[in-house]
């Protein structure tokens, strides 16, 4: 399983001849490793409306024809702009040819009314990855820890979302046996330091913390 970051909170993940694209904030990004066009995901995911998380995912989903997977009311706006969307909600799983996504609850305004923001718990290669989408510290967070999470994707940009001390506390909770910090250092606002973030993770945690910069890879 191959783990591409492409900045801010924006992944792809690549396994077994499937690519999954995570909030693609590229335009505008001055963090952002590709140019849309660069990217062909066989499936796309966002877990709210707000622009540095929906992004271009329309303009990727009419390039490749990748489904969307978002809640229910962001997807119904989706549908409207022409791309196929595969709509659930909080708690619930959607089946995929990989695996499965299910929709977990975030702690953050949704940029559409009446809808939720989201995180995802990704089912794929045999092992489950969960990237939180923009969120604060939760007590639901404690019920990841039944879901045995391989890789955990947090934000610790701290403002707009958990900072480096929340998202620790977040990894006590979860016990995932990988953590990549996201959402930081994009804009002056959540400038922090993520090599002390992981550093904090592996003196506190049986977790493994791995910084990527934009850009950077690595195999799971």
């Amino acid at each position: 399983m191959k783990i591409n970051f492409i900045g801010h909170a924006c992944f792809l993940i690549e396994d077994s001849g499937y690519s999954l694209l995570i909030d693609p904030f590229i335009k505008g990004n001055p963090t952002a490793s590709v140019k849309p066009e660069d990217l062909k995901p066989t499936h796309i995911l966002v877990s709210h409306a707000h622009g540095d998380h929906l992004g271009d995912a329309v303009e990727i989903a009419k390039n490749t024809k990748a489904k969307i997977y978002t809640t229910n009311e962001l997807g119904g706006q989706l549908s409207e702009e022409g791309v196929e969307t595969v709509a659930g909600h909080i708690g619930g799983k959607a089946k995929t040819e990989f695996g499965s996504i299910k929709y977990f609850q975030a702690f953050h305004g949704s940029g559409v009314a009446g809808g939720f923001a989201c995180g995802f718990i990704i089912d794929i290669g045999g092992k489950k990855i969960y990237h939180a989408g923009d969120t604060g510290l939760t007590k639901d967070m404690e019920l990841l820890k039944r879901e045995d999470i391989y890789l955990a994707m947090l934000p610790i940009g701290d403002f707009y979302t958990m900072g480096p001390e929340d998202a620790l506390e977040a990894v006590k909770m979860i016990k995932p046996k990988h953590v990549i910090p996201m959402h930081y250092n994009t804009f002056p606002p959540i400038k922090q330091a993520p090599e002390a973030f992981a550093k904090s993770v592996m003196g506190d945690t049986p977790a493994k913390a791995i910084v990527l910069k934009p850009g950077e890879s690595i195999e799971l």
